[in-house]
């Protein structure tokens, strides 16, 4: 059942104020198939629009003070707890996503808001000693402006939240370009901040259909108006907004695509690491970022891992015999195609079943592929889906060598009862984050997010979240 009728059309909010347009679109929910409302596509002009709204508070939300912020930020949390039960429901209809994954996201996203409201008051500037005696300086932190912001539709109230509320925070004001697969998941996180007190302007949404995104990306980001960019989703599109940004010089936090490795050595503890690889990979139906891709074992403990990992999908997934719920058929035909190469190319189904009859073209069965080899597209392609590939090593250096023998480098795990060989591996593999004894999905907001390679730049969350979103000046003047 959908949350809204077919009537209800999601709309934008610039300036503070609900706009609709003649354009709309469907949004389908990929559980049942049915429409689940309607949202408006913006057009360049709207795009502007809200450009231009966000300038103009900016004038003033500038000005506010460290407490006048933080008290609608911790204002922002206590209506987003207030409205768990809704704001799940938006979220279930539109991605499909279990009430365990909304929980969790809503869990993120108020955490979050509390605390980026403790954090504000931590943005300072300086008073540095000059060579000349009779000159001093002071070296101001600033908040840049206009921020262009963009989330994907997969962990909405986490990667939504996190766009717009450091740069928020900073005291710049912002222009939330939307997931046409998740708009009324998104437009919830402005009424929010609306609903907390928030001033008409700081905080602007738009969506578009995806044949827009082209003309009202590039045009955004052109604009004078907008001083910075934020993006999180797929490598391909990231390289795109990273070349915009460049030609405009505009600098930009980018949260791209991973292929994570977990590493499963020795002496290990098994049952643990199976546990977390199952919750890693699975979690979410694989649709999450920092998934868990490539699970590379030591030869001596495959076969015993292999076993426990294949129990632990059916003790964490216990309805793992059905299809789990993906975003659209698309993204099953892409993982049932990964799996397929695999096969023809020698690799073997440890788990799941292609050629199962599903309920729908959006759901399939955890697969577990054995003997991934590096001429498999699996190997190297982010499936983004309930697909993980299973690989022997046997040292060090070549576990090193295949967790880092990808373009991508977001997130990472090594499972190893030895400290010292868990931070030997983390010295070394190529990624923003490597988690030991622990499973590759992990964030939260007093660690720094992002990655490296083709998974971005720049960083999300703690207290160095908060000065991507200011720039310093200098002021000198004679004593």
């Amino acid at each position: 059942m959908s949350v809204h009728p077919p009537s209800f059309t999601v709309p934008f909010s610039i300036g503070g104020n609900d706009c609709y347009t003649d354009a709309a679109f469907d949004v389908i929910s990929p559980s049942n198939g049915k429409l689940a409302h309607r949202c408006g596509s913006a057009t360049v002009a709207d795009a502007s629009a809200a450009i231009t709204a966000a300038a103009d508070a900016f004038k003033t939300w500038r000005t506010t003070t460290p407490v006048q912020r933080r008290d609608i930020f911790l204002k922002a949390a206590e209506v987003m707890a207030a409205r768990r039960e809704e704001l799940a429901s938006y979220m279930a209809t539109e991605t499909g996503a279990t009430p365990p994954w909304c929980n969790f996201n809503l869990d993120v996203g108020i955490g979050m808001l509390k605390d980026v409201a403790g954090r504000i008051a931590t943005l300072d500037g300086s008073f540095p000693a000059l060579m000349d005696p009779t000159t001093s300086a002071i070296v101001m932190r600033e908040p840049y402006g206009v921020v262009l912001a963009m989330a994907p539709w997969n962990a909405p109230y986490i990667l939504g939240t996190r766009c717009v509320a450091f740069p928020i925070a900073a005291g710049n004001t912002v222009v939330f370009k939307g997931s046409e697969v998740a708009p009324r998941t998104m437009s919830a996180i402005v009424s929010v901040f609306r609903e907390a007190g928030l001033p008409d302007g700081v905080l602007n949404f738009i969506v578009h259909e995806p044949s827009a995104a082209a003309e009202i990306t590039a045009h955004a980001i052109a604009h004078p108006q907008v001083k910075k960019i934020n993006f999180t989703g797929s490598t391909r599109v990231g390289r795109i907004i990273g070349r915009l940004a460049g030609e405009n010089l505009k600098p930009v936090v980018l949260e791209l695509g991973g292929k994570a490795p977990a590493i499963v050595w020795e002496d290990a503890n098994l049952q643990l690491a199976a546990d977390q690889c199952a919750l890693g990979s699975f979690l979410h139906s694989g649709q999450i970022c920092m998934s868990t891709e490539k699970i590379l074992v030591h030869k001596s403990v495959k076969p015993e891992f292999l076993d426990k990992f294949i129990n632990a999908i059916d003790k964490v997934f216990p309805n793992s015999g059905d299809a789990l719920t993906l975003i659209n058929s698309v993204a099953v035909d892409k993982n049932k195609a990964l799996v397929k190469d695999a096969l023809n190319k020698g690799a073997a189904v440890a788990l799941g079943n292609l050629d199962a009859q599903e309920a729908s073209g959006t759901r399939l069965r955890p697969i577990v592929v054995d003997n991934v080899t590096a001429d498999m597209e699996l190997y190297r392609t982010e499936s983004f889906g309930p697909t993980v590939s299973i690989m022997g090593v046997e040292s060090e250096d070549e576990a090193i060598r295949v967790a880092n023998d990808t373009e991508y480098g977001l997130s990472s795990a090594v499972f190893t009862e030895d400290l010292r060989r868990g931070l030997r591996f983390a010295r070394e593999i190529e990624t923003g984050a490597v988690h030991i004894n622990n499973m590759t999905v992990h964030d939260e907001a007093a660690l720094p997010h992002g990655g490296a390679k083709a998974s971005g730049y720049g960083r999300f969350n703690a207290s160095k979240g908060l000065d991507e979103w200011v720039r310093t000046k200098n002021v000198t003047f004679k004593n």
